[in-house]
C-alpha cells in the first residue's frame, strides 16, 4: 500500500525531531509541519484499510468519523491519543507565539511519535501476509 510506505518514510524522518536543536524556530516550525503530514497519512492510511475491510464510512468519512471506525476495528490506536492528534491538527493554524508551538512539539515527540509507531507496529502485525497485496 503506497500510502503506508509513505507514512513508515516521513515518521522515519519525523522521528530523528528528538535529536534536533529544539531552541531553533525553524526546527520547531519544520517538526510541525512534519506532524501535520505524518497525521494526515495516518488517517488516510486508516481509511484504505477500513476500505479494505469493506467499512461504508470509508468512502466519504472525515478524519473523525475514520478514526473513530478504527478505534472499534483496531486495538493498536489510543483513540485519545488520535483524537488530541486532531485536535492539535486543527489547532495548528492559530499557532503564533513560539511557547505554544513548544508545547506542541513537546507533544509530538512524547505522545505523538510513539502513537505513529505502534500504529506502524500494528498494521504490520495485523496485515503481515497481506500489506504488499493491498
Amino acid at each position: 500500500m503506497k500510502k503506508f510506505e509513505h507514512f513508515k518514510s516521513n515518521l522515519r524522518v519525523l522521528a530523528l525531531a528528538e535529536k534536533e536543536n529544539l531552541s531553533n524556530e525553524f526546527i520547531i516550525g519544520g517538526i510541525i509541519d512534519k506532524f501535520f503530514i505524518q497525521f494526515e497519512l495516518g488517517w488516510k492510511v486508516l481509511k484504505e484499510l477500513l476500505s479494505y475491510e469493506g467499512q461504508s464510512i470509508s468512502a466519504s468519512g472525515s478524519p473523525k468519523m475514520i478514526l473513530k471506525t478504527a478505534f472499534t476495528i483496531y486495538d493498536f490506536i489510543d483513540e485519545d491519543i488520535w483524537l488530541g492528534m486532531l485536535k492539535s491538527r486543527n489547532d495548528m493554524t492559530h499557532i503564533y507565539d513560539a511557547l505554544a508551538a513548544r508545547r506542541l512539539v513537546d507533544m509530538i515527540l512524547k505522545q505523538y511519535i510513539p502513537e505513529f509507531q505502534k500504529m506502524e507496529k500494528g498494521i504490520e502485525l495485523f496485515y503481515k501476509d497481506e500489506i504488499d497485496n493491498m
